[in-house]
């Protein structure tokens, strides 16, 4: 009797590893790679030109960087202006922005070539570019 009992009392811990795993809920920028939200500028009269930023380098308003408060230096990011359609792809070199309901701190130069340095703050859907989608 002990003998049939032990493939049934196995069967269910088998399964139990077989189970898909949970979904987990923190996801990497890979698996994020979409988001909707506001984004704004900075580096112009605000003391931020030349200055480090969060990742070493020197803030330069000029090129197409921008500040994010998770995604890891170095990633790059199409930003698009929901209102007009333009885009730009910006590179993670600093963190920000502070200000609640903002999801993306754009770099002069970025936030011109979406035409959002009138406005100061613009709807934007941002997109995590995976190296492959350069």
């Amino acid at each position: 009797m002990k003998k049939r009992s032990l493939p049934l009392l196995c069967f269910p811990v088998f399964l139990l590893f077989c189970a898909p795993l949970p979904p987990d809920d923190r996801q990497t920028p890979k698996q994020r790679d979409i988001a909707y939200g506001k984004a704004s500028y900075y580096g112009t009269g605000d003391g931020f030109h030349g200055k480090k930023t969060a990742s070493g380098e020197i803030f330069d308003r000029n090129k197409l960087t921008a500040a994010h408060r998770t995604l890891p230096f170095g990633t790059r990011c199409r930003v698009t202006n929901r209102s007009n359609g333009r885009s730009v792809v910006v590179r993670i070199n600093d963190r920000g922005p502070f200000v609640k309901g903002r999801i993306i701190d754009l770099s002069w130069a970025a936030a011109k070539r979406i035409g959002a340095e009138r406005a100061g703050v613009v709807n934007v859907k941002l997109e995590v570019l995976r190296p492959d989608r350069r």
